[in-house]
């Protein structure tokens, strides 16, 4: 009984810590105009992330496909794999040119779909996330 009663004392200890995030919040009105803000737009966010998940595992479906058997199979092993790195190449934008020669050495018809992921996953969605949080 007597390590439970300390138990509750710490929780309490630690609401008292969150009334006092509360309280600082109402001295500065700026911060809490700017968490408000963040919670408006959380819900155009979450499903901008969900656009760009969808358009992501469709294009790993299809480069997985189109890699089977080709010198591109490493990267594109798997769907998981290749939305991994559709996600970090394609729309993070990490090493573009590292995929592009990649992809040009192996067809022109997969270098075509890659810049067509480009242009809908890092300018088309990462642009309407952007206007979305601004």
């Amino acid at each position: 009984l007597g390590n439970a009663s300390i138990l509750r004392m710490a929780r309490l200890l630690r609401l008292t810590r969150l009334f006092r995030m509360a309280r600082l919040l109402r001295a500065m009105p700026e911060l809490l105009i700017l968490v408000k803000g963040m919670a408006a737009a959380m819900r155009s966010v979450v499903f901008t992330f969900g656009l760009l998940t969808i358009i992501v595992y469709v294009f790993a479906i299809a480069f997985t496909q189109l890699c089977d058997e080709s010198p591109c199979e490493a990267s594109f092993s798997s769907v998981p794999h290749s939305m991994h790195y559709l996600l970090v190449k394609g729309a993070l934008m990490d090493s573009v040119g590292e995929v592009t020669s990649l992809l040009e050495r192996q067809s022109y018809m997969l270098l075509c779909l890659w810049y067509l992921f480009i242009l809908f996953a890092s300018l088309t969605v990462m642009n309407m996330l952007i206007g979305v949080i601004c």
